[in-house]
């Protein structure tokens, strides 16, 4: 895998940017509105890519790098697309153990992205996760809010292909 995200072009609409500035507007003289107003452009184009922190930083009058800084540093924030269908594979401890790490290697290779990377055709996105809460069908992944678990790496080239 290469060193930089691979990813799908940003292609956010007139329309997705109008609606942007309209929430920066009804937040522009309210004090801590940064937080608000990214978590809204997240809700608009489903990521922050550059190109929106540009927009936010011109319209807020506020420097790009702090924007990016806060961006990067909560979770809850994606500078990534992510596919129609979001695949997550635990980590979690009864996972690894049983070998999710291994299905995470095969999704890699067969959509030929790294983890947090979504395929150029915007069919799939793949993140690693600490835990689903499915303990008990561990190895476990999920593919948008569908969990397959006691998986074996043989399992994964058919759950991808219901997807496609």
């Amino acid at each position: 895998m290469s060193a930089t995200k691979k990813t799908v072009p940003f292609a956010g609409t007139k329309e997705q940017e109008m609606e942007l500035l309209k929430v920066i507007q009804d937040n522009k003289n309210d004090k801590g509105a940064l937080m608000p107003v990214l978590q809204q452009a997240q809700n608009i184009y489903g990521y922050l890519p550059r190109e929106v922190q540009v927009i936010i930083s011109n319209e807020m009058d506020i420097p790009l790098e702090r924007i990016y800084g806060v961006v990067t540093f909560y979770s809850q924030f994606s500078l990534y697309p992510k596919g129609k269908n979001r695949i997550s594979v635990c980590l979690g401890t009864a996972c690894y153990v049983k070998g999710s790490g291994d299905l995470l290697d095969k999704l890699k290779e067969l959509l030929e992205i790294d983890n947090g990377e979504c395929t150029p055709d915007g069919k799939f996105s793949l993140d690693a996760c600490r835990c689903v809460g499915a303990c008990g069908l561990a190895p476990v992944l999920m593919v948008n809010d569908d969990v397959y678990g006691r998986l074996k790496v043989e399992d994964v080239a058919g759950i991808l292909k219901k997807y496609e």
